[in-house]
């Protein structure tokens, strides 16, 4: 099933059921009014939910009405916990190298995680609002999993478990503020603003074979300015599937429902396949012509992420935003 979570002048939203062809939506206020209901309760919520949605799919509700992404706030618009990882290794060695830095002890073994902003997050069209153009602003494509409840010290196979919902999400990157950061030795804070996600969230049937090793198999489609900048795919060269990444999470603390995991910026070893954010075309430019050619985002840029299934179709809706100033 998909759901979403439409504006209603609430923190929370209106939880909503929308069909597989992201045309029509059904409120889902009989059962629950907001998704963190759900995750509470999902044992015994989403059977219900999953009803509404053959309903809807099969054109059998009463009440169903046109599906509008412009009306949707983030499906779960405030979480417990946003952890961010870096699990596409071949990302993080890209951006070590063009800034001659050294890669982090036990790469390839122990996941880089870090935890972000998770009091509010964007809507899939609501404005990118940043301080200052100098800050050097940076879409971020990426997978995200929304987990349910999970016990410290769960491993990996286990972990995976508890994925309950998937979506696409842009992590927004402030990079002119990033070394000042980390020369504190504390981590981001400001350099990783709000984070927007897809209009829908995905259960992992709706994914289909895609969905497979806790990976999505598919492929990530960034388009900036109106230009295609990146197709890449989404499954292979993740080194870190998301029950690592929830594994890891819990290895010293219990994982709550509602918790948001991040994969990181998707990220290929074939060029061709363009990129998923500016500051990996930056480290290509610079490990290869030794300075950056691409600028950052300016005001009015806009930035859209989708992914499409086997058939063509969008399965979450776009992320489709604008970068404005205060």
């Amino acid at each position: 099933m998909k759901l979403a979570s439409y504006k209603d002048g609430s923190r929370d939203g209106q939880l909503v059921v929308v069909s597989r062809d992201l045309n029509t939506a059904h409120y889902a206020n009989g059962i629950a009014t907001r998704l963190q209901q759900v995750l509470d309760d999902w044992n015994f919520l989403s059977p219900q939910l999953e009803e509404l949605s053959v309903s809807l799919n099969q054109g059998r509700t009463r009440h169903a009405f046109p599906f509008d992404p412009a009306m949707c706030m983030a499906p779960l618009p405030r979480a417990y916990q946003w952890a961010e990882a870096a699990a596409f290794l071949g990302h993080v060695e890209l951006e070590h190298k063009a800034r001659h830095a050294e890669l982090p002890p036990g790469l390839k073994t122990d996941p880089l995680v870090w935890q972000g902003c998770s009091d509010r997050f964007l809507g899939p069209m609501d404005p990118l609002v940043i301080p200052s153009e100098k800050m050097g602003i940076d879409f971020g494509g990426q997978l995200a999993v929304v987990t349910g409840d999970m016990a410290m010290s769960t491993p990996p196979d286990r972990a995976i478990e508890a994925v309950r919902l998937v979506a696409l999400a842009n992590a927004v990157s402030l990079h002119h503020l990033v070394p000042g950061e980390l020369a504190k030795g504390f981590g981001f804070l400001q350099s990783k603003p709000v984070t927007a996600f897809s209009p829908v969230a995905v259960t992992c049937d709706e994914l289909g074979a895609a969905w497979k090793g806790g990976r999505v198999h598919l492929p990530l489609q960034s388009t900036w300015n109106g230009k295609r900048v990146g197709l890449c795919d989404a499954g292979p060269e993740m080194n870190f599937h998301f029950g690592h990444l929830i594994a890891h999470i819990a290895q010293t603390r219990h994982v709550r429902a509602g918790s948001i995991v991040g994969s990181g910026v998707i990220s290929n070893a074939d060029g061709s396949r363009g990129y998923s954010c500016i500051a990996e075309k930056r480290a290509i430019e610079i490990t290869e012509q030794r300075e950056p050619r691409t600028d950052f985002m300016r005001y009015g840029d806009t930035i859209r992420i989708e992914m499409k299934g086997a058939d063509g179709h969008s399965i979450f809706g776009a992320i489709d935003q604008v970068v404005v100033a205060p």
